[in-house]
C-alpha cells in the first residue's frame, strides 16, 4: 500500500491543462494537481475566475509554476491558441523535460468530465444528457486511438455536486435530490478532483477508456 508522502508526490513534473477550472470541480482539480507537485494550466471562460483560481493554487518548492489562461472550449482558435501558449510556457522547463527523459518514451492522461446523466438519462435534459454521452464515446474512441503513443484517455461521471450552479438551485429540490442518494448527501467537489488525481497519476496506468462515477451511488441497480 502506497504511504500518503507517495501519494502527495505523484504528480511532480506533470503538466495539467484544466479546462473549467475557474470554480467548481474544475477549480477543485486545479488545487489536488498542484498539491501533488503538477504545474498547472487554469484554463477558463472567465479570465477573473482563472486568475482567482491560481492565487490559490499551492506552489512548488521545485521551481515549477501555475499559468491562467483564457480559453472558450467551443471555439477552435481558441483552443489553438491555448495549447501554443502552453508550449512556449511549460514543455521547456527542467521539470518536465527531466520527466520525459526518466520515463523512456511519451506518456500523458487525459481525464474528460461527463455527467451521470449521460448514462442514464434525465427528464427534461434530453439535449444535456446527449452531449454528456457523447463525451463517454469521444473517451472511448480517443482511448483507443492514443493508446500507442502512451496516452490514456478516461472519462469521470459526477452526480449531485455542491458547485456555484447547484448554490442558485432552492433548498427544497436540494433535499429532494439528496433523497436519490443512497449515500444521503450532495458530493464535494474535492471528492472529485480525488478520482481525477488518480487518473493522472501513474497509480492509473492501466486504466484507459473507462467511465468512472463518483455519484455516491446515485442510479445504482
Amino acid at each position: 500500500m502506497k504511504t500518503n508522502m507517495a501519494a502527495a508526490t505523484r504528480l511532480v513534473s506533470r503538466l495539467a491543462v484544466v479546462t473549467g477550472g475557474g470554480s467548481g470541480i474544475g477549480r477543485a482539480v486545479c488545487q489536488r494537481f498542484a498539491s501533488e507537485g503538477a504545474s498547472v494550466v487554469v484554463a477558463d471562460i472567465s479570465e477573473d475566475s482563472a486568475n482567482e483560481t491560481l492565487g490559490g493554487l499551492q506552489s512548488d518548492l521545485r521551481g515549477q509554476g501555475h499559468m491562467a489562461a483564457v480559453v472558450d472550449v467551443s471555439s477552435k482558435d481558441s483552443v489553438t491558441k491555448l495549447l501554443t501558449s502552453i508550449q512556449g510556457s511549460f514543455l521547456v522547463t527542467q521539470a518536465v523535460a527531466q520527466a520525459l527523459v526518466a520515463c523512456g518514451a511519451p506518456k500523458g492522461s487525459i481525464i474528460t468530465v461527463g455527467s451521470i446523466v449521460g448514462k442514464v438519462g434525465n427528464i427534461g435534459q434530453a439535449n444535456y444528457a446527449a452531449s454528456k454521452a457523447g463525451v463517454e464515446a469521444l473517451t472511448r474512441t480517443a482511448a483507443k486511438e492514443l493508446s500507442r503513443f502512451g496516452i490514456r484517455c478516461n472519462c469521470v461521471l459526477p452526480g449531485f455536486i455542491s458547485t456555484p450552479m447547484t448554490d442558485k438551485v432552492p433548498e427544497k429540490v436540494i433535499s429532494k435530490m439528496k433523497t436519490l442518494v443512497p449515500m444521503g448527501r450532495m458530493g464535494e467537489p474535492a471528492e472529485v478532483a480525488d478520482v481525477c488525481a488518480f487518473l493522472a497519476s501513474d497509480d492509473s496506468r492501466y486504466v484507459t477508456g473507462a467511465s468512472i462515477e463518483v455519484t455516491g451511488g446515485l442510479f445504482i441497480g
